[in-house]
């Protein structure tokens, strides 16, 4: 039961985050996407900083599957970069097999949109 507290009080407190730092970055000036993905981003940034101290002080951690629905929502650069930048999960294959799969499936949707737009 303690679990399920913690994970839901990280979601909540990640959700907050990202909404707050997006409305700050979207009436700062940015457009609404752009401000959006930053924040996201940022998120990713900092979950993978948090449970990589989570791990070596073998406290509660982050589920894998937040920081895969983070890094699916549009976090993916941010997540990719926290990894490297903590050396965290870089030995989990399969984690990082999907990491990377879903950063590759958003470039190829934005480059498909970008070509469509284009005409």
């Amino acid at each position: 039961m303690q679990r399920h507290k913690f994970i839901r009080r990280v979601l909540a407190v990640v959700l907050c985050v990202a909404i707050g730092l997006g409305l700050g970055l979207w009436k700062a000036g940015l457009a609404p996407v752009w401000a959006g993905l930053i924040s996201l981003n940022a998120v990713a940034l900092t979950l993978y900083g948090f449970d990589k101290r989570q791990a070596i002080a073998g406290g509660m951690r982050i589920p894998e599957i937040v920081l895969h629905l983070v890094a699916l929502f549009g976090g993916s650069p941010g997540a990719l970069a926290g990894q490297e930048l903590f050396r965290h999960k870089t030995r989990k294959r399969g984690f990082r097999l999907v990491l990377v799969g879903t950063f590759l499936l958003q470039a190829g949707l934005i480059y498909g949109y970008w070509r469509l737009s284009r005409g």
